[in-house]
């Protein structure tokens, strides 16, 4: 049987099961980004790149859960000032345990130096069923990674983050992760 979601997703009036999140995109001194693989139970043979984070609990800011998930996460243990941003934000539907979900994403920006190396120590059991590895990746490197990322302009992100955020929230919108992405629109929602 395959396991379900957990009790932070509720369901919405449209019927679909959707949660806030909180992400981090994590850049060391030369630029890379560590994000995190994972798969889908029911689909094993999929496999994708993402950004550190997750739910936001009740009572919890978006920034205390970006924080609580990257110590969960990776082991790194940061403060509120070391959070930048908000930087991003956006609404991925995708379907996870064979059902279609809906996430409202609020990324911020970390900086850490090179010398991190993530632990999975604070995984869930429910997180090692499905999170594969950790590791940090330069853009160049995502961009030839024959795995999806996501969000699908994250190299393009990390660029513009890597030059010095210029304080604007940059809005991608509704994004549908299980569906090809449209090159004019990538290029819309990067500038």
């Amino acid at each position: 049987m395959t396991p379900a979601l957990g009790d932070d997703w509720a369901v919405g009036p449209d019927g679909l099961r959707q949660r806030r999140a909180a992400r981090v995109i994590v850049l060391d001194d030369a630029d890379r980004v560590l994000l995190v693989r994972g798969h889908d139970a029911d689909q094993p043979e999929r496999s994708w790149w993402f950004t550190v984070g997750g739910g936001i609990d009740a009572g919890e800011t978006e920034v205390d859960a970006a924080l609580r998930e990257l110590r969960e996460e990776a082991g790194l243990a940061l403060e509120p000032g070391d959070l930048v941003g908000p930087v991003l934000t956006r609404d991925a539907y995708f379907h996870f345990f064979a059902e279609t979900c809906r996430q409202q994403e609020v990324f911020f920006l970390a900086r850490v130096d090179g010398g991190h190396r993530p632990t999975d120590d604070g995984w869930t059991p429910e997180e090692r069923d499905v999170l594969d590895e950790m590791r940090w990746l330069t853009t160049a490197e995502l961009r030839a990674e024959t795995r999806e990322v996501f969000p699908t302009t994250l190299p393009d992100v990390v660029d513009a983050l890597a030059r010095g955020w210029d304080g604007t929230v940059r809005h991608l919108g509704v994004q549908h992760d299980d569906e090809p992405s449209d090159p004019e629109e990538l290029g819309s929602s990067t500038g």
